[in-house]
């Protein structure tokens, strides 16, 4: 028995049949569809349960934690994917989980001594009585983050599936039940329930790596092989986090200085309109990205990563172009009728930023790349370029007053930076930037019938309950063209069909 256990230590971990990418992504992204449909259908319930100012206050805690916990593993989550042998691997994941624990304590003192000047800085006094949850959610948070590699690498995505419907029927049943219970109910619920959602997506998914691979990890784990792992991925913590850490902070920067130059109030119309916007577009990205990084890694030395990366690309275009128009004309209608007359300004905010989010979108999954191929100081000086022109935009419109012009500048500069971002990833990779042009262009051809009918009837004053039904009839009517029709699509709903055929 432990002979057997040596040697799977010292190959690629497979305990699953072969499937191919499309499948992979499929899988993981099946589950995640349903916690995704349960984020967005109580969504009009929240909105209802808790005002602009509850959510603004929700969503400066959770850009609080979230920069802490992209660097909660300091980076070595990403190294879980790179060595052959599962015994290294292994060590990489304990390495993770030390430098989860160490970042954790380092919070509570900074926390504790720096509370003042951050309510101070953010100008939201309402945040105070909440900060002191920030150490507990850095630490479910970075282990989730540290198993979620290791999930990637053995390719079990089903239990990250199962992990995320957790999550998000937990958050969201939460959220509801102490906004029902508090009187008036205030952001004490959406945090609560986030802490609580993020709680049991780690334990699930903890639970079940540990019930499968523990004698893997009991028989690998040594003192020795994770000093040594530290050493031989130095690169990630002292280069690469501070690159991800930047990344991080100008995710955050539209939370902290929307805060900074106007009230909680607004910060709630933008994180309503920025997360609805978010959601459906990450739940594919954000599935594709975790099967990306680990065929990528492998792509590299077979010599096709030119290949996969136009495939994904492709595929995201088409899944995220077509609609993102559709919103960019009829945004604010659509937030109207299902939010209610409150929240129509998020719904301009979406409309803004909808084109950026299509752009980060279609780049954010093959940021990897530049990990893949060891280009580690592109992404400090990349992160840092992206930071200042996000800063820049957001300041120059709060100087002038006006939270629209300040999120129209933040819009722009994200379509140059990750127009660019994209771009660059194509050249590592091998893919021509005219096939990644001619991509796009043709996919925008599609749309142009679409968004001269939507935009003559939003002119002639078309009821705004039947100009929202119409248009999602009109994306629907195009996806089941895409399936109909495109011969991609189609062979991947037959890998799906058949995922150990493929």
């Amino acid at each position: 028995m432990d002979r057997k256990i040596e040697e799977s230590a010292e190959k690629p971990y497979s305990n699953e049949k072969k499937s191919s990418f499309a499948s992979d992504v499929l899988t993981l992204a099946g589950g995640t569809t349903f916690a995704q449909i349960l984020t967005i259908l109580a969504a009009p319930v929240l909105t209802r349960l808790y005002g602009p100012e509850d959510f603004g206050v929700w969503a400066l805690y959770v850009s609080i934690t979230s920069i802490i916990s992209v660097i909660s593993c300091l980076r070595y989550d990403y190294s879980i994917m790179l060595p052959e042998s599962d015994r290294e691997a292994v060590n990489l994941l304990g390495l993770s989980v030390l430098a989860v624990l160490t970042v954790t304590g380092l919070t509570v003192p900074a926390v504790w001594y720096f509370k003042a000047q951050l309510v101070d800085l953010l100008n939201a006094p309402q945040i105070e009585g909440y900060l002191w949850l920030i150490p507990p959610f850095v630490f479910v948070n970075g282990i989730f983050l540290a198993l979620t590699h290791w999930n990637s690498r053995t390719k079990l995505f089903k239990r990250l599936s199962f992990s995320k419907i957790s999550s998000s029927v937990s958050t969201t049943a939460t959220q509801i039940a102490l906004g029902l219970m508090q009187h008036p109910p205030t952001s004490a619920g959406l945090i609560g329930g986030s802490l609580a959602g993020q709680s049991i997506a780690t334990f699930v998914l903890g639970g079940q790596i540990w019930r499968d691979d523990k004698n893997l990890i009991k028989k690998s784990l040594s003192w020795k092989e994770i000093y040594e792992g530290a050493v031989r991925h130095r690169n990630l913590p002292l280069i690469d986090s501070w690159s991800a850490l930047m990344n991080s902070v100008s995710w955050q920067l539209p939370a902290f200085l929307l805060s900074a130059f106007f009230t909680p109030a607004i910060v709630g119309f933008y994180s309503l309109g920025f997360r609805l916007l978010q959601l459906p577009m990450s739940f594919i990205g954000g599935s594709i990205s975790q099967v990306f990084y680990q065929r990528a890694s492998r792509a590299v030395s077979d010599g096709t990563l030119s290949i996969l990366v136009e495939s994904v690309f492709r595929i995201l275009v088409i899944i995220g172009m077509f609609p993102i128009l559709i919103l960019t004309i009829v945004g604010g209608d659509v937030f109207t009728v299902v939010f209610g007359r409150a929240w129509t300004e998020a719904g301009v905010y979406a409309q803004i930023l909808s084109l950026w989010a299509f752009i980060w979108f279609i780049s954010s999954p093959l940021t990897t790349i530049y990990l893949v191929v060891e280009e580690h100081h592109f992404g400090f000086s990349y992160n840092f370029f992206n930071l200042t022109t996000r800063f820049l935009s957001l300041t120059i419109g709060g100087i002038l007053g006006n939270a629209r012009i300040a999120l129209i500048l933040f819009s722009i500069s994200g379509i140059v930076v990750y127009g660019y971002l994209c771009l660059k990833m194509m050249y590592y990779s091998g893919v021509k930037t005219s096939k990644a042009l001619k991509i796009v262009f043709s996919n925008f051809v599609l749309f142009i019938p679409a968004g001269l009918v939507l935009t003559a009837l939003k002119t002639a004053g078309i009821n705004q309950i039947l100009l929202v039904v119409i248009s999602g009839l009109i994306i629907c009517i195009y996806y089941l063209y895409i399936l109909k029709m495109d011969k991609q699509m189609k062979e991947i709903i037959a890998e799906f069909k058949l995922p150990g055929k493929a």
